[in-house]
């Protein structure tokens, strides 16, 4: 079938949108934590365990995901994730017990997150832009995956007040259901415009990441991150209602993230064709342990809630263009979806320790105080790794550029 229908803007707009879909909608996630454990009888803990596992089965599947999308293009695997996404939600909606609950909205919409994840997009997206402005429109999906949080979140909670948990949940899974035709705009090549050929296989590509100490950082460094957003994408609803403020604040607050993260995102995007990425990632680790710092120490008003709101969400996703650019400079395009799918196992890994984390010293103490600090903590430590990646091109490559 003859593909010059698929232009490099109609695969960009079919990608953000994917993204925006996507990632908007588990993002709101957290809303649904009070009304369902009222109705059901569950701890805070239950249902944080689900929404863990639910982030540890999507850095799980990321990398098959992503080998997946680098073997058969993305299309086909992001209809696949189609389905699973809108099952598994269904599933939460329907069924009662808290196994059913870790099942369905755990492992299943997990795996359904994994496969239209916004990095899978991303990999289409960069498959049809020159490297002269992959950066860029890598920041561009990576923006689009924002406003999902931005119009998602303030939308799942004007229906949960007007229909209820269980038909929201239901108009959710009919939206990730959607998702498989606007797919079919995606391409299914797996040859990436203006790279040459390469025999690498994937053993290799896998065994060269391994021994890249840059890669082993970066692994490291967006632990860090998705413990951070992780913890914060789950609990910070319910932290805003303990401090006496309405789920209203909350709301607001997930809707700044996700505005000024369009913003953050497409400028880190913009920076990384300028200047280090490297430094470009220590100076957004650094800023979100700041960031943190001053929601512990400050006041607690609605005002600061507001500025944490804005000034975190700055720096939400702009992790991931200049981490997905550093992937691409440094090893190429063949592989980009299954590498960066490895560092993105990374990344759900901390989620889920966050998010549990979260919840379990909640119940046990009242506060989460404990788990900011360390979140706190972690982003000075990730502020000084990536300061040490080498982020020069290997030397097998063909093309050299420095305009990722």
């Amino acid at each position: 079938m003859n593909d010059t229908w698929r232009t490099p803007f109609l695969v960009i707009a079919a990608g953000c949108v994917i993204a925006m879909m996507s990632f908007g909608t588990r993002s709101s996630f957290g809303f649904f934590l009070e009304p369902i454990i009222n109705v059901k009888g569950w701890s805070r803990e239950t249902f944080s365990l689900a929404m863990a596992i639910q982030n540890l089965i999507w850095g799980l599947a990321m990398p098959v995901a992503g080998a997946l999308a680098d073997k058969y293009g993305p299309m086909r695997v992001i209809m696949i994730g189609s389905l699973l996404y809108g099952m598994g939600i269904m599933g939460m909606a329907n069924y009662d017990s808290a196994f059913s609950l870790h099942i369905f909205g755990g492992l299943i919409t997990g795996l359904g997150v994994a496969f239209t994840s916004f990095s899978i997009a991303m990999a289409a997206i960069a498959r049809v832009v020159g490297s002269e402005r992959r950066s860029l429109a890598l920041g561009l999906g990576t923006a689009a995956g924002s406003m999902g949080q931005v119009v998602f979140s303030p939308l799942a909670l004007m229906w949960i007040n007007a229909y209820g948990w269980y038909d929201t949940l239901m108009i959710q899974a009919a939206l990730m259901f959607l998702i498989l035709p606007i797919a079919f705009i995606l391409p299914n090549n797996t040859k990436a415009k203006g790279e040459l050929e390469s025999n690498q296989s994937l053993t290799d590509a896998l065994s060269e990441a391994r021994n890249h100490h840059g890669f082993i950082l970066l692994t490291i460094g967006f632990f860090v991150c998705g413990f951070q957003l992780g913890f914060i994408t789950i609990h910070l609803p319910s932290y805003i209602n303990s401090l006496g403020l309405d789920y209203g604040v909350a709301a607001t607050s997930l809707a700044l993230i996700g505005g000024f993260n369009i913003v953050g995102s497409l400028l880190a995007g913009a920076a990384g064709q300028r200047w280090s990425k490297r430094k470009g990632l220590s100076f957004i680790y650094l800023s979100r342990g700041i960031v943190i710092v001053g929601l512990l120490l400050l006041p607690k008003t609605e005002l600061l809630i507001y500025i944490f709101a804005a000034t975190m969400g700055f720096t939400w996703l702009s992790t991931v263009p200049l981490t997905s650019a550093i992937i691409a400079q440094v090893f190429g395009l063949k592989y980009m979806a299954t590498l960066f799918g490895v560092v993105f196992f990374s990344h759900q890994l901390g989620s889920f320790i966050g998010i549990w984390l979260g919840g379990k010293f909640f119940d046990e103490t009242g506060s989460y105080d404990i788990v900011w600090w360390l979140g706190a903590m972690l982003g000075f430590g990730a502020a000084f790794i990536h300061w040490l990646i080498d982020e020069r091109p290997l030397e097998r490559l063909s093309i050299v550029s420095k305009n990722y």
